[in-house]
């Protein structure tokens, strides 16, 4: 890529953290990570290409001055504190990737994108993300759409409690897909369905799989694919046994209204993992050349080894999903600036590109085996 870029990475946590490892080890990009606490910043690698930088994001003027400059910041920070970031982008002047699943988020974010001199790129991670891509990749395939059934899951490789779940990433993240309403379309129209409903069961590889509503998982690919498509969703997948226990304490002891008591259940009594697996599932059914056919995407990524650090698979899918992007910005595959969605992103592009191959099946078969 040959001069070396400077990237802002928002949040020092397990994703932020992944993510500028993966960057750095390319020896192309010099990250800087923002966070304001110093004890997670005391806690990322030591990579001569990784500096911290102790920053309260709320600080708008002082976002917006350690912004300048950079070619771009990438947002691994809470939903609820992404859309601040995009604000300092849009006058900072710089690339904006983020990795939110959050659908009010993603409509500030477009409508910062008007006008604006740099790309505003939201929803860079698993799903929404790579899972959109996929998708989208699938439905050029045919002349007319019938259905598109994106499916994903973070799960323990080794399920051993009545959830038959860990926490593999941001509890807050989890809680607000599990209650946020969930868009969808049904018989042509684009509506919003409730999260944890229409439960089905499918296996993949001789392993039996629950997958039901969650929010914010379609992106902006409902939106691009509305009118074209008769049925389209994305459901979350695990273990079965999962949603009917969730649905109880959402709903039957009303936690749904009490998050902060919901997130203190979930981190005390659920184990974290790294040893988990990724599974994307999407089938899209249509017609072409007067038959009415399906095509089906099936993959499972799993934790192992990246930049010479063990790492979980929904690190490394998330991380990837971003890295993968912003390589594909620098190299000008996409547009330089306004809202550009995940879709306009070519499948094969992203994995031929050094990070994207995280995907590659065979890749995977090698992590798991270091």
């Amino acid at each position: 890529m040959g001069m070396m870029k400077r990237v802002m990475v928002i949040g020092a946590g397990k994703i932020g953290g992944a993510i500028a490892l993966m960057l750095a080890a390319t020896g192309d990009w010099q990250v800087m990570v923002a966070d304001r606490s110093a004890e997670q910043l005391a806690m990322l690698e030591k990579h001569p290409a990784i500096e911290g930088l102790a920053l309260d994001i709320l600080n708008h003027g002082e976002l917006v001055s350690a912004l300048k400059g950079r070619f771009a910041v990438l947002s691994a920070a809470p939903f609820h504190l992404t859309g601040r970031i995009a604000e300092a982008a849009r006058e900072a002047g710089v690339h904006y990737l983020d990795l939110t699943e959050d659908v009010a988020t993603t409509r500030m974010v477009e409508r910062l994108a008007d006008g604006a001199t740099s790309a505003f790129i939201p929803q860079c991670g698993l799903a929404p993300g790579f899972i959109s891509i996929v998708a989208n990749d699938l439905a050029a395939r045919f002349e007319t759409l019938d259905s598109v059934r994106m499916r994903v899951g973070a799960l323990p490789q080794y399920p051993s409690n009545a959830l038959n779940y860990n926490l593999t990433w941001s509890t807050d993240g989890l809680i607000n897909e599990y209650i946020e309403p969930c868009e969808a379309i049904v018989e042509g129209r684009l509506i919003a369905v409730p999260a944890m409903e229409e439960r089905e069961e499918f296996s993949l590889d001789g392993v039996t799989y629950e997958a039901f509503n969650t929010s914010g998982g379609l992106g902006t690919l409902a939106k691009t694919l509305e009118g074209r498509v008769r049925t389209m969703n994305y459901r979350t997948i695990r273990y079965p046994g999962h949603q009917a226990i969730i649905k109880a304490l959402l709903n039957d002891f009303n936690l749904k209204n009490r998050r902060d008591v919901l997130k203190d259940l979930f981190e005390n009594a659920l184990p974290a993992t790294m040893q988990d697996v990724v599974v994307v599932f999407v089938t899209v059914c249509g017609w072409r050349d007067g038959r009415y056919l399906q095509e089906t995407y099936a993959n499972k990524i799993y934790a192992g080894v990246v930049a010479g650090r063990r790492m979980s698979a929904i690190q490394i899918t998330t991380a990837a999903g971003i890295t993968a992007v912003l390589d594909l910005l620098a190299e000008g595959r996409l547009p330089q600036s306004g809202f550009v969605r995940q879709e306009e992103i070519a499948l094969p592009d992203f994995l031929a590109n050094r990070f994207g191959r995280a995907y590659d099946p065979a890749a995977g078969e090698l992590r798991k085996a270091g």
